[in-house]
Parts: structure tokens; C-alpha cells; sequence
């Protein structure tokens, strides 16, 4: 794929820079506030105390076909692209179809995104799916971006919570969980010992959270448990004699415990209870050498729920202790709130207790969930407008962007088998047309500052101004007409625009009908 419009911005900048100064620059390319201020922008030449107009007038001189003119205001640097490099990229778009927005950023490196990984006692609820929507959109941003992804799903099968799940199912003084589940579970499982009752209970649990998850859309590629991948195969003995072989780990009242201060945490932590039962910090630690010295993962990338916020600092020091802390990353999602008619919905008639996905799915369609998931950064609280969702008008964003590509499709319905590759497209001038080609060449750098930033909520932001920018080109350009070669161009155009929501769309793991 060629280089980003704002790569090579950002390279003819450096080359001016080495050139007028004689040293290297790290450039920043940015968007400006405005047009008015031009389609990039950067701020290098105020970071070098450098004259801003003697740097523009050095990228002049090195600049291609790609810059209309540059200019400066307040210090920054702004680039005007030019309508030729514009007009060529709409067929750069339909000769690369669903590869557009393909990078190279991950070399074909192993990364593992671990993400849901809720224990299998009792259904999945709509806080923790949030981060299963946000897990595999990042995913597949991760392989458009070149890396070779392997999503995975971490649960428990043995320890405490299945104990506590077989007291619950047999219904006796130590049970916790309750709902329509827990009944169902205790016609099926009648009798004998808590712990195993806890193992056959927490098996149907993740049978039912598989089909979950694939009604959510997602394919995980591994599920690991606790027990039977990790404990039975004897990993954590393997860890605890690693550590204490490392001098990381030590005895204390009976516990054992790992060295955390030395690698940033407040306070050592336990490893091994005085009963020699291993926490579940232990649990990690071992599955975590798993992923990066056993299965060699190039990056690990962990979403985890709030409650886990307390975890970070333990597990990120034993990586660091094993030396892999720069390809680690753990990113927290917050809570979400189902709000209707202005209020919280608590109840749920499936467990007396919170909403599922099931059935969040099933009142407002999968296309929804998925997107308003999505619309807030993962670190950030959700509030999930039932209200909004549930219209079917262009206040639900999820229409509006839908009903755009709708809308292409119609127009091409009345020119089938058209071909469009020797279209006029220097015809495409008017500023709506030119307007519209810059949002459709800005895909592949949302897929690069979301593939390294994770901030996952810029792209249904990108589709969304996609597609405002699309009505607004819609109103002010006629696209069939009775001149057949700006007819032709824009049917071009709009056949790239086609291309570019299918593909975001696509990453979002969210349909793109034809008819509306």
C-alpha cells in the first residue's frame, strides 16, 4: 500500500527540517480546527524555535503534487492538499476494495487480546460485554494494521466461585448467586458435593456463554481454564519454583509471597495461601509465562472490568520481572448504565439482578449494542440510551450511518454493471467532492492511531462524520445527471465511498445493508 497523505506530510517536513538545520525532527502531523487552517497541520517549527515560514518555504521546495499550497498562522504549519492527489485516490480506493486501510504496523508479530474472560457463574451481563465489543473491534483494527491476532478467553473452572456455584445450585446456607439460571441449573444437577456440582454447573454456564458470545459476533480462537489448562498441567508448581529459583519470591507467616515492590507495587503480594492454596495472583503469573515464554506472544493485551483496576500494578510487575513489560498493555473498562425514559434499568427477568446481553441484543439488534458500545472511550463510564437506540430515525447514529450507505447502494441499483475505472475524475472539483475524498483517505490513519493509541471510540466517531459528510455531498451534488462524464465521476466517487463504509463497518463488526 503507498504511504498516508500525512506520512509523507510528515516525511517531506523531516527531509526539510535535516536540510535547513542538518538535524533529524520528529514530526508531528495533526488535523487543524478548521479548514481555514488547512487539511494537516504541525506545530514543529514553535517545538525547534525555528522560523515556521523558512521551514514552510523549505517543504515547498521539496513538496510533489501532493500539496495545493502551504501556509503559516499562529507559528503552525498548515498543508493544503492538492485536488490531483484528491482526485487520484478514488482510484486508488476502488482498485484496493476491502484491502484499503490495510497497514503494515505489526509485521505479522503474534499479539494476543484476552478480553470478556467473565467466570462461568451465571450469564454475561451487559457491563462485561462491553469490553467483549471493544476486545474484538480492537482486534480487527489490530489484523488490518499487519498484526496476526489471537483472541482468547480466560475462565475459571475450579477455586472458590465454583464452590460458592455449587452451594448456590444445591441451595443451601452458603449460597450467593440467585435467578432464573440458578433454577434452571438445580433441576438439572440434583445433589451431591458443592465442588463438583460447581465444575458441572460452571460447564453449562460457558456453553451458554459461548453461544453468547457468537450472537454478540465473536469468534474467540482459544478458551482457557483455570484448571484444566493451568492447575492440572501443574503450571502454577512450575511458576512458584520459578520465582523462588529468582530469588522473587518469600516466605512470611506461612504465606508466600512475590517481591511486587520491587517493581513498582505498594505492598508484596501473596502467592500461596498458609493452606499452600494458590491465589489467584499465582494464577495469573503462571498463565501470563504461558502466553509470552511457552506460546511466545509478541504483545499481550489485556481488557479488564473496573473491579480489577487494584490488579494492574501486581501483574505488571511479575511481566516486568520476566522481562516482557514493554509488550504489555492492560486496558480498564468502565461501567455501563441502561438508561430509559431517563432512568436506570436495574431489573432483569432472566436473573432478578442485572441486564444480559441476550437480552439487551434481542430489544435493540446487534448492530446497535455493538456500536453504542463503542461510542465512549473504554476508560470512560457508559450511559446506553435505550431510547435512542430503538429509533429509527437519524438521531440514532447507527441509521444515520447505515441509511448513508443505503443510500449509495440505491443509486448504483439504477446503473448496474457500470465500470468506473476510466472515469474523468479530474471533473470532481466542487468542495463537497473534495470534502468527501478527504474523510474517505483518512480510514487508514484511524486504523493506525487506533491499532497504537486503543483509543477504540474514534472510529464509529469517523463513521459518523463519514457520513455527515456524505449527506452534505448528497444535497449539493447531484450524482446522476445529464452530463454523463461528471455522472460517471461521481458515481466513482460514491462507489469509493461504498468501499470505505463497508470496510468501517467491517472493523466494527457492524452490517452495511443495501436496502433500508
Amino acid at each position: 500500500m503507498k504511504p498516508m497523505i500525512r506520512e509523507e506530510i510528515e516525511k517531506l517536513t523531516e527531509r526539510a527540517i535535516k536540510d535547513l538545520y542538518g538535524k533529524e525532527a520528529e514530526v508531528e502531523i495533526e488535523h487543524p480546527a478548521g479548514p481555514a487552517f488547512g487539511d494537516y497541520s504541525t506545530n514543529i517549527a514553535m517545538i525547534l524555535k525555528k522560523n515556521p515560514q523558512e521551514v514552510a518555504n523549505a517543504i515547498t521546495r521539496f513538496s510533489s503534487t501532493i500539496l495545493e499550497k502551504i501556509e503559516v498562522k499562529n507559528g503552525f504549519i498548515n498543508f493544503f492538499i492538492s485536488k490531483e492527489y484528491l482526485q487520484k485516490q478514488v482510484e486508488e480506493i476502488l482498485k484496493e476494495k476491502d484491502k484499503f486501510g490495510n497497514l503494515k504496523i505489526g509485521k505479522g508479530k503474534k499479539v494476543n487480546v484476552e478480553f470478556i474472560s467473565a467466570n462461568p457463574t451465571g450469564p454475561l451481563t451487559v457491563g462485561n460485554s462491553r469490553g467483549g465489543v471493544i476486545g474484538d473491534v480492537l482486534s480487527n483494527v489490530l489484523a488490518k494494521a499487519g498484526w496476526k491476532v489471537t483472541r482468547e478467553y480466560y475462565f475459571n473452572d475450579a477455586g472458590g466461585q465454583i464452590d460458592v456455584l455449587g452451594h448456590s445450585v444445591l441451595k443451601d446456607d452458603l449460597a450467593e448467586y440467585k435467578g432464573e439460571y440458578i433454577d434452571k441449573l438445580a433441576k438439572k444437577l440434583d445433589g451431591g458435593d458443592p465442588r463438583e456440582i460447581g465444575k458441572k454447573a460452571a460447564q453449562i454456564i460457558i456453553e451458554e456463554i459461548k453461544k453468547t458470545t457468537k450472537k454478540m459476533g465473536i469468534k474467540f480462537d482459544i478458551w482457557i481454564a483455570e484448571g484444566r489448562d493451568l492447575r492440572d498441567k501443574g503450571k502454577v508448581e512450575k511458576i512458584i519454583a520459578w520465582l523462588k529459583k529468582n530469588n522473587l519470591a518469600y516466605e512470611k507467616e506461612g504465606a508466600l509471597w512475590f517481591k511486587s515492590t520491587q517493581f513498582g507495587d505498594d505492598k508484596d503480594r501473596v502467592l500461596l495461601r498458609t493452606n499452600k492454596e494458590p491465589t489467584y495472583f499465582a494464577l495469573d503469573c503462571a498463565y501470563h509465562k504461558n502466553k509470552f515464554v511457552e506460546r511466545k506472544f509478541d504483545k499481550v493485551i489485556n481488557i479488564w472490568g473496573a473491579d480489577h483496576h487494584g490488579d494492574i500494578a501486581r501483574l505488571k510487575g511479575f511481566v516486568k520481572s520476566l522481562g516482557y513489560e514493554d509488550k504489555f498493555d492492560i486496558l480498564i473498562q468502565q461501567f455501563v448504565r441502561i438508561i430509559k425514559k431517563g432512568k436506570e434499568v436495574r431489573m432483569s427477568k432472566r436473573t432478578g439482578i442485572y441486564v444480559t446481553i441476550d437480552e439487551l441484543i434481542d430489544e435493540v439488534g446487534l448492530d446497535v449494542a455493538r456500536f453504542f458500545f463503542l461510542t465512549k472511550a473504554a476508560d470512560t463510564h457508559l450511559d446506553f440510551d435505550l431510547d435512542l437506540a430503538k429509533q429509527q430515525s437519524e438521531k440514532n447514529p447507527v441509521y444515520y450511518i447505515q441509511y448513508a450507505n443505503a443510500r449509495i447502494c440505491s443509486i448504483l441499483r439504477k446503473i448496474p454493471n457500470s465500470k468506473f475505472q476510466n472515469s474523468n475524475l479530474k471533473l470532481l472539483v466542487h468542495p463537497s467532492e473534495l470534502n468527501l475524498i478527504k474523510q474517505l483517505i483518512r480510514l487508514p490513519e484511524i486504523i493506525e492511531d487506533t491499532a497504537r493509541g486503543y483509543q477504540i471510540q474514534i472510529i464509529p466517531q469517523y463513521t459518523i462524520e463519514l457520513a455527515t459528510i456524505f449527506h452534505q455531498f448528497y444535497r449539493d451534488c447531484q450524482v446522476l445527471s445529464d452530463d454523463k462524464e461528471l455522472a460517471q465521476a461521481r458515481l466513482a466517487l460514491i462507489s469509493a465511498t461504498k468501499i470505505v463504509f463497508k470496510n468501517t463497518l467491517n472493523l466494527m463488526g457492524i452490517s452495511a445493508p443495501e436496502k433500508m
